[in-house]
């Protein structure tokens, strides 16, 4: 289930006053507090990979099915706790916020049978559609090294992730999550990546049999939606789960109900007020995945519920035997008419398998030659390798390549994807964010996951910008001829088409310059097809053409002239204040439908002056939401609040570089406040925009409010282009005391739009002339750094004891710097007193917990021997998280008598 927005985080520091935590039953531990258990313990059938407690929310009618019916042991991997979300459920915040959301999370999922999460601790910061940020922010290579180790250590034979791919609106951290799981997916299989781990922590190479992300298809309801779900891709491979299969051990209740009753667990988040799904399991549809990749025999066209665990966690329905191997690999993804190309079968087994044969099937006219002939299949993989060709006329597009495995009666198939492309391709360039994912795909093994995102550019209305084709070459020979663009009404192109000529295997490009010249057409999310006017590029050659889709994306312009008078922050408009036009605030992005213009309706005006830039939004309004306290002055769109978005250069790629902040209209003590959010520097607006103002006037009786700023230039990353200025301006409404918002509405409108700076407003400031020293190159953004701690959960340390995985998928703590609980506990006084047996220096983490954190206290160990620590609280469970001087956790628990 999608995230909305995610916050800034705020720094706070974890209080030793109780968290209200609801608790499973605390496990005894062995003697001398170390929890008796097998290594075996935590090993996993299938592996859940996601950013954020409830990105399983989705797929938990699934992993509930498997752990209920195919009893599949399923864990979960969550990079971040959340702490950088917002709180709907009390003022937790920070890594205070984080501990809450993994209680929700872990009683979430245990309603589909999973015991297991596994955290990595990194931060969770703002909602952003950059995976680049969030790579560089968790830091990409490490967080890959804990991801493999866990996987090791887990040895998780399905590995389920989210979308890698940048589609509108999707969360960059989910898209790092969903590449994490997939390098993973390879990486843990090959012993040069991470060699320590396999040497001095003395795990093994482990290779998962088959990786899927969600998505990828869609479909009717009812229990034919497995059967009849259409991909978004012919020739890739889906499945769906259907929701609607009843559950004996939760009372016959279908599982899309259990699932619904999971997600309402997520009371911070705002999710304790979902709606009911449908009793009428006719009226319940699938879950759907598309396979990413597949290291095992399985039978295509097998819809069954437990189709995705087959050849992995459950024997192939073919009879291989389990632990069988066999893919498909190809020399290219992208194939040429009439030009040959490898296909290479590879199969293993853990038992013989005699006079094996692999058998291509291909599309109907298409040449293979290869016999197949495997001979005997045992543990050493044994391959076969087929010349196809496809015939001269061969339609460009995907295409699925099917094998075989068959020895005796047994059988089991695979198969991959391959794209044929005709003599030259023309696509329109692709957004940054999109070549990035396009080269990533390609590096790592999984080029079939590219073309998921349709190319679009935005163009601000009734103004021009250069649009280019991209050309690549794919045969042996040269190849010349035309460009040509095919526009929607209200546009036009410096050309009809355009010529080229590239050399063999070349790439080029051909580049327009396209104009908007209706200025009146509907921009954003109200305009074409969800917004989008769609183009044609038609690239021909000699043998034929290539015809590619595109889209422009219509963004509202404006010019704001000069104030002549200063104007006064006073929260309303005096005459002549703001020359300027107004703009209209009242399209929807996000949320339910506005029910009238005085439900939620909206008008800004930007002007500036020498100094600063001056905003007034006017908002209707007839429910007021939740008037925060005056020391809650964050996460602005919980309630009532408006957002001003600046981008000043116009070239961002992400938020980080922009100036953004959240204003709400009145606080308890009966005034507004601002802070930043999601950009450059977050926090409270005095720190971090100095000399910004605010004022605000709201109605009485309550019928909307006034919102006035005035942001110093100084103020904003990077001095402003007068000719080229990013803008939006967001208006979130709430009608209820829960602090949710039900409603978005701004300027420049799209889902996910505000963090997205290509799709905001442009504007221009003519005879604007930057402050004297102000950058044009924005200085790195301070992200947020504050992350819940795995040492510091409770939970977290008890499934470590329990499972002997260590804790955020860390190493190991070595023997000769190790500790544990050694002797009873004693309680005396409310408090605990408790002895720990160190062979090393570190840090011991002790922690008192009965469902709520009675007591926590940090010592620092510096030599080996027994140390004596007293922490607050008496009963439950005494928890210890140890962190080596050199490195590694070890965890120990014992329950309290007292």
């Amino acid at each position: 289930m999608r995230r909305l927005a995610l916050p800034a985080v705020l720094s706070t520091v974890l209080a030793a006053s109780a968290i209200a935590f609801a608790s499973p039953p605390v496990e005894a531990a062995g003697p001398g507090g170390a929890a008796s258990t097998d290594s075996a313990d935590g090993r996993l059938d299938v592996l859940f990979v996601g950013a954020h407690p409830d990105d399983e929310a989705g797929a938990l009618s699934t992993l509930g099915q498997w752990n209920e019916f195919d009893k599949a042991k399923v864990g979960v991997l969550t990079v971040t706790r959340g702490e950088g979300g917002g709180n709907a459920a009390g003022t937790e915040e920070g890594p205070a916020l984080g501990l809450l959301r993994e209680n929700e999370e872990r009683r979430a999922v245990g309603k589909a049978g999973v015991t297991d999460i596994h955290y990595l601790d990194k931060v969770d910061f703002y909602y952003t559609v950059s995976t680049p940020l969030t790579a560089a922010t968790w830091d990409h290579e490490k967080t890959l090294e804990k991801v493999v180790r866990l996987v090791r250590e887990t040895r998780p034979k399905v590995i389920v992730t989210m979308v890698p791919a940048p589609l509108p609106g999707q969360h960059g951290n989910h898209q790092e999550a969903a590449r994490l799981a997939t390098e993973a997916y390879f990486a843990a299989s090959d012993p040069a990546a991470f060699p320590a781990q396999l040497g001095k922590e003395r795990l093994s190479t482990w290779a998962p049999g088959r990786l899927f992300q969600t998505g990828g298809a869609s479909g009717p309801t009812g229990a034919a939606c497995a059967a009849q779900g259409t991909p978004a891709d012919p020739a890739s491979i889906t499945y769906g789960v259907w929701g609607g299969r009843a559950s004996a051990r939760n009372g016959g209740r279908t599982w899309a109900q259990v699932e619904r009753e999971a997600q309402r667990t997520y009371v911070s988040q705002g999710w304790g007020g979902f709606p009911d799904v449908p009793s009428d399991p006719a009226q319940i549809g699938c879950d759907y995945y598309m396979q990413i990749h597949s290291r095992v025999p399985f039978t295509l066209g097998n819809t069954g519920p437990a189709a995705m665990l087959e050849g992995a966690v459950l024997p192939g329905k073919g009879g291989l035997p389990l632990g069988t191997r066999f893919s498909l690999t190809t020399d290219s993804f992208g194939v040429t008419a009439g030009r040959p190309f490898k296909v290479t079968a590879h199969a293993s087994s853990p038992n013989r398998l005699k006079a094996a044969k692999a058998s291509l099937a291909v599309p109907s006219g298409w040449n293979v030659t290869g016999t197949g002939d495997l001979g005997t299949v045992g543990s050493t993989e044994r391959t076969a390798t087929f010349t196809v060709t496809p015939p001269a006329g061969a339609k460009a597009g995907r295409v699925q390549l099917a094998a075989t495995l068959s020895s005796g009666t047994a059988k089991g198939q695979a198969a991959t994807s391959v794209e044929v492309r005709p003599a030259v391709t023309g696509v329109l360039e692709p957004l940054p964010r999109v070549a990035d994912f396009d080269s990533w795909a390609g590096k790592t093994g999984v080029p079939a996951l590219t073309g998921q995102v349709k190319r679009v550019l935005t163009l601000a209305s009734g103004k021009s910008r250069k649009v280019r084709v991209d050309l690549a070459n794919t045969t042996a020979a040269p190849q010349s001829g035309t460009v040509k663009l095919d526009l929607p009404e209200g546009f036009a192109a410096d050309a009809a088409s355009k010529p080229y000529t590239l050399d063999a295997g070349a790439t080029g490009a051909a580049t327009f310059t396209v104009t908007n010249t209706d200025a009146s057409l509907p921009t954003s999310n109200d305009g074409g097809a969800g917004g989008d006017y769609d183009l044609t590029i038609t690239t021909t050659t000699s043998s034929g053409s290539d015809v590619q889709k595109g889209a422009l994306e219509l963004v509202p312009a404006a010019v704001l002239p000069k104030a002549e008078t200063v104007p006064t922050v006073d929260g309303k408009e005096s005459p002549g204040e703001y020359p300027g036009p107004e703009l209209n605030l009242s399209r929807r992005w996000e949320g339910s439908a506005c029910e009238s213009a005085a439900d939620c309706s909206a008008t800004g005006k930007v002007t500036w002056t020498d100094d600063a830039l001056h905003v007034l939004v006017k908002v209707r309004d007839d429910k007021q939401g939740t008037v925060l306290g005056a020391d809650d002055c964050k996460r602005h769109w919980r309630t009532d609040s408006v957002e001003l978005a600046i981008d000043p250069r116009g070239d961002s790629e992400n938020t980080s570089t922009t100036f953004k902040t959240g204003i709400f209209p009145k606080m308890s003590d009966g005034k507004p406040c601002f802070e930043r959010d999601a950009d450059a520097r977050q926090g409270p607006g005095e720190e971090t925009a100095p000399g910004m103002r605010v004022a605000s006037s709201v109605a009485e009786p309550y019928d909307g409010y006034v919102i006035e700023a005035e942001i110093p230039f100084k103020a904003l990353p990077t001095a402003v282009d007068p000719e080229r200025m990013g803008l939006n301006l967001f208006v979130y409404d709430s009608d209820t005391q829960d602090k949710t918002g039900q409603t978005r509405i701004g300027w420049s409108t799209w889902g996910g739009v505000q963090g997205d700076p290509y799709r905001w407003g442009l504007v221009s400031l003519p005879g604007h002339t930057p402050p004297s020293g102000m950058p044009t190159t924005p200085p790195a953004p301070a992200m947020p750094t504050d992350a819940t701690r795995s040492v510091n959960s409770p939970e977290s340390i008890l499934q470590a004891v329990r499972t002997g995985v260590p804790l955020a998928a860390g190493p190991a703590a070595p023997r000769s710097d190790t500790a544990r609980i050694t002797g009873k506990p004693k309680v005396s006084g409310g408090s605990t007193t408790v002895r720990l047996l160190a062979t090393g220096p570190g840090t011991a983490h002790v922690h008192v917990w009965d469902g709520k954190l009675l007591g926590t206290k940090q010592v620092e160990i510096r030599h080996a021997g027994v140390t004596t620590v007293t922490v607050p609280g008496g009963t439950g469970t005494v928890t210890m998280a140890f962190e080596a001087a050199k490195g590694g956790t070890a965890s120990g628990a014992v329950p309290l008598s007292g």
